[in-house]
């Protein structure tokens, strides 16, 4: 909000324009499914303009989801090199809802261009917060990368709304001080307020490394190539997102429009008084589906259908070839959906390791694998857990299913590329010290059986 980056700027900060954040608002309008500029819209309907709202599949919404599910789903494992320190960290990530808050931050970064983990201590124990882009503020960068970052977050008590205001900075030897601000609300404007007890004005952290994280999408952030923000995966598709909707409201609106209408003669109906004090015809008033016409016949018994021809094949081909548009701009290359019975729904397919969605995949998997690799270095820092080396499995199974998986794994074994503790590691998710003493005692097992 404005208010924040004028309040940084005083402070002798320096921080990324307010336009961008308007690019962010936009890019939450889609993800949210209202675009007031689009989707609110008046027509002329012969006496009038009628305000009417324009039907939405949400797919940008959708394509956020996609990626979230398809980078950080549960099949992810975080290893950090032995079982105590394994058992420490899974307690961390398990009470901050890890599994599924990080799942929804990596959608929201997706949406709205950028995301943050933020963590801080609290009575002891480690917090994670998960920040949305809009309420990110860089402060300094370096090469793209932001070293320095405010993060805001809105609070409410009673019936008073607050800003709480963190602040990571580096000191003169280059180690984070944590600065926290509280402000109260009242509209788009902000004035200081009391921390919340037990809240510190400022924390001296005496580390080097950060602890806040920045996820993007990992791709190039042309609405402004001097930010450190990221941009939305659909920024590019705000064109085909709106095709989309077009074509969407049109297909809903040809089952309003064309449906079975009977036409009765004047001759057949009876006279009702509107509350205008003026009669009116009317043939059923129980049912609107009658309409009454003059046709200039003074006894004519004849009622006559009139049906529409519904064109709902070629919307639903309009549909899928919009969609498929803007799926291809997302990164998901081509024929990723399909629209079946007003539904856009995920294609089963097979994907090969050259495809633009694996690419695509593997290319968001850098910015996420280093982001995650951070935040467990910061967790274990603050938390005093030694760790060994941080390793990050995604999950691949897109490519092929887990089951000829585990047979080209179990075949590098017989050939002597892989170890078969290795096996018990990757599907099992043991660590590595009891995945080499649970396979010792397999093979003394085997050896009796033998």
């Amino acid at each position: 909000m404005q208010a924040i980056t004028e309040y940084l700027t005083r402070n002798g900060y320096t921080a990324v324009d307010d336009a961008y954040y308007a690019q962010i608002a936009l890019w939450q309008s889609w993800y949210q499914g209202k675009v007031n500029s689009f989707h609110t819209y008046t027509q002329y309907n012969g006496q009038r303009k009628v305000t009417r709202q324009r039907k939405t599949m949400g797919m940008a919404k959708r394509f956020c989801e996609d990626w979230a599910a398809l980078l950080l789903n549960e099949k992810v494992r975080i290893s950090v090199g032995n079982e105590a320190a394994q058992a420490a960290m899974d307690e961390i990530l398990k009470r901050n809802r890890f599994s599924v808050r990080a799942n929804q931050l990596v959608e929201l970064a997706f949406a709205l261009g950028t995301g943050a983990f933020v963590e801080y201590l609290d009575g002891g124990e480690v917090v994670i917060d998960y920040v949305r882009g809009s309420m990110v503020y860089p402060l300094a960068w370096d090469n793209g990368i932001i070293t320095e970052c405010a993060f805001a977050s809105e609070r409410k008590q009673g019936a008073e709304k607050y800003i709480y205001l963190n602040i990571h900075r580096k000191d003169g030897q280059g180690r984070y001080v944590v600065e926290n601000k509280m402000f109260r609300r009242n509209g788009d404007t902000i004035s200081p307020a009391d921390l919340p007890e037990g809240v510190a004005d400022e924390v001296v952290t005496g580390s080097e490394i950060p602890f806040y994280q920045i996820i993007t999408p990992n791709i190039v952030n042309n609405a402004d190539l001097s930010s450190p923000m990221g941009i939305s995966v659909y920024a590019n598709a705000i064109d085909n997102l709106q095709n989309i909707d077009l074509v969407f409201d049109a297909y809903d609106n040809e089952f309003r429009l064309g449906k079975k209408r009977v036409l009765v003669p004047l001759t057949l109906t009876q006279t009702t008084m509107a509350d205008s004090g003026v009669t009116k015809p009317v043939f059923d008033d129980n049912d609107v589906e009658f309409y009454v016409i003059d046709t200039g016949e003074q006894n004519t018994q004849k009622i006559e259908e009139m049906n529409g021809a519904l064109r709902y094949d070629a919307f639903e081909a309009g549909i899928k070839t919009a969609i498929n548009l803007a799926a291809y701009k997302c990164g998901f290359g081509e024929n990723r959906y399909r629209f079946e019975g007003g539904t856009a729904m995920t294609a089963t397919q097979v994907i090969s390791q050259d495809s633009d969605l694996f690419r695509n995949l593997k290319k968001h998997e850098l910015i996420l694998d280093a982001a995650l690799q951070g935040l467990i270095r910061a967790i274990a820092q603050m938390a005093g857990i030694g760790i060994g080396e941080i390793t990050i499995e995604f999950d691949d199974s897109i490519i092929e299913d887990e089951d000829k998986e585990r047979q080209r794994f179990m075949q590098e074994i017989r050939e002597g590329l892989r170890q078969p503790w290795e096996y018990r590691v990757k599907y099992f998710g043991e660590a590595e010290e009891q995945a080499k003493a649970m396979t010792a005692i397999q093979t003394i097992a085997e050896g009796f059986e033998a």
